[in-house]
């Protein structure tokens, strides 16, 4: 993964990307857990692909349902759709806090907006979590 924060090596910018979930997340161990095996399942899918950026990589698969929380506080359920609306301003927060490189944050907006939905835009790192995510529900279903 590419280090970053405006020229300055950042050591361990996935550990740090982790901790602003779990931070985020608190005790919801489930929601947590859920999203280091998207993460574990999207590390396998992209190292099939070269087309992929790692750092939207890490970044999507760590917080992509980062809108459950927002949704359920504000309307007491969640679904994709609201997932969708909560979660790009969740996202970009914890990652502008961490120093994550501005121009891959709308980027990571973007995909989490959509990773319900039929995809509106053509990132490969769209395609490679909607795929993670998939594998990571259906082994949640047994």
């Amino acid at each position: 993964m590419n280090e970053w924060q405006g020229g300055i090596k950042l050591k361990y910018p996935r550990a740090k990307i982790v901790r602003a979930l779990a931070g985020f997340f608190g005790d919801d161990d489930r929601r947590i857990e859920h999203a280091l095996r998207v993460l574990h399942h999207a590390d396998n899918l992209m190292s099939q692909r070269d087309d992929c950026d790692p750092d939207i990589v890490v970044a999507v698969a760590l917080l992509h349902d980062v809108g459950i929380k927002p949704s359920e506080e504000k309307l007491g359920h969640n679904n994709g759709r609201t997932q969708e609306e909560y979660g790009p301003p969740v996202a970009r927060e914890l990652l502008e806090s961490l120093g994550f490189p501005p121009e891959k944050i709308g980027v990571v907006e973007d995909i989490i907006g959509n990773h319900h939905s039929k995809s509106r835009f053509d990132y490969p790192e769209l395609e490679l979590l909607k795929e993670a995510d998939r594998i990571v529900n259906r082994d949640e279903k047994v």
